[in-house]
């Protein structure tokens, strides 16, 4: 990416935070082949006969990002606000979707959830908590967020995460399993307290 295009990045992010509905339009403009993709990964993982597709899901989520009033603090790093972006977008598609099914409840097959980052029980119940949790966690190494982010926002596999990161499926794979045990002793510090 350009300087320009960093910079461009950065001030529609800092608009957009502040309730700028023009500059989530924008961001959604100028991220649009990736909102693509992230929406073709979470319709891999739908029924067959899903009545969306993937450009049917995007424009949904550019209608929620309208919608945004505010966010939290900006980054200084475009690329960070980039991936705050991008994780919002993937978090919007996953409750579009679970909106989208709700009429549909009774076709709805119960499987046991094995691979939970938060607890049920967690005390953090905002995207505030979620994203300052998230935050720390990048402190302690940004790619743990960053695969916290494909996999739990966005659906990904970790041979996509894998790919996306210039790394190994085996260090995507310890990278997730140590930002669980990591989020789940976050939570667990944060409920005793």
């Amino acid at each position: 990416m350009s300087t320009s295009t960093y910079h461009s990045i950065r001030q529609l992010m800092r608009a957009f935070r502040q309730g700028d509905r023009e500059a989530g339009g924008a961001l959604a403009d100028l991220f649009y082949p990736e909102l693509r993709r992230m929406a073709a990964a979470r319709m891999r993982g739908e029924r067959p006969e899903h009545t969306w597709q993937p450009t049917a899901l995007v424009h949904e989520l550019y209608l929620e990002i309208a919608k945004v009033r505010s966010m939290g603090t900006a980054s200084e790093s475009a690329d960070e606000e980039r991936a705050a972006f991008l994780g919002i977008a993937g978090h919007m598609m996953k409750r579009l979707l679970i909106h989208h099914a709700r009429p549909l409840y009774r076709r709805a097959q119960h499987v046991e959830i094995t691979d939970v980052v938060i607890a049920p029980d967690c005390p953090s119940n905002s995207l505030q908590d979620v994203e300052d949790a998230l935050s720390r966690l990048a402190a302690v190494d940004p790619r743990l967020r960053a695969v916290v982010e494909m996999k739990g926002f966005e659906g990904l596999t970790g041979e996509e995460i894998a790919r996306q990161l210039g790394c190994s499926r085996g260090t995507v794979s310890n990278c997730w399993s140590f930002a669980q045990r990591w989020l789940q002793e976050e939570w667990a510090t944060a409920r005793r307290a």
